[in-house]
């Protein structure tokens, strides 16, 4: 039996006119933890609230791979992590991730991203937002996506905010040492109906629906 009848979340694609996503194989896996920190982001920031890049290179590397391995391990219809790999031109340039938890109930999911710093900029990391989003409302039916970023990290906000999300609140977490402003966006369906595109294109979902809880 072929591993994607197995497991058929590696049939899934998510097309736009720049950008495919799909699931990760283990050969993108060792392509991604191949990437340094510092072309992920500037080594004097960081963006994600959980500081998984200030690792050192070889741990950073492994430790990849087992973050991906333990989301494919531990996925359950009451909790799932869905990490796709973003190819632009051919290269694996970055992950747009979706989480769900009791999502059959809620109808409710969350994102988290990261994208090669040569790219940023260049409209990709809205592009591979708007790519998940796509999958949660059309594809999932999902009701409400959440996302947030430090208040520093202009970018992200932005990209959420042209998108149609609207802040939800904020809480100061720690961030190496110091306290910094997080903020919580959310993004309705009905915000989302209004600036859906039809240039957007799923592939393989059904057979995935189970695993959901769909």
């Amino acid at each position: 039996m072929a591993i994607q009848e197995l497991w058929p979340l590696f049939g899934l694609r998510v097309k736009t006119p720049r950008l495919l996503l799909r699931y990760p194989s283990d050969a993108d896996l060792a392509a991604l933890a191949s990437h340094p920190a510092d072309a992920i982001h500037d080594p004097a920031t960081m963006p994600f609230a959980i500081p998984w890049t200030d690792a050192p290179p070889e741990e950073l590397a492994r430790n990849t791979l087992r973050y991906y391995w333990l989301g494919r391990a531990s996925w359950t219809a009451q909790r799932w992590h869905l990490p796709l790999v973003v190819s632009h031109q051919g290269a694996i340039v970055g992950v747009q991730g979706l989480h769900g938890e009791d999502f059959p109930v809620t109808r409710q999911v969350s994102t988290s991203s990261w994208l090669l710093r040569r790219l940023q900029g260049q409209g990709i990391g809205k592009e591979m937002r708007a790519a998940i989003l796509h999958l949660a409302f059309s594809g999932l039916q999902a009701e409400r996506a959440l996302s947030g970023a430090f208040e520093d990290n202009a970018a992200s906000l932005a990209v959420s905010r042209g998108l149609g999300y609207v802040e939800n609140g904020d809480r100061i977490d720690a961030r190496r040492g110091r306290p910094v402003r997080h903020i919580d966006l959310l993004l309705e369906r009905s915000a989302w109906e209004r600036r859906r595109r039809d240039d957007i294109r799923i592939e393989g979902l059904e057979p995935c629906l189970e695993l959901f809880g769909l």
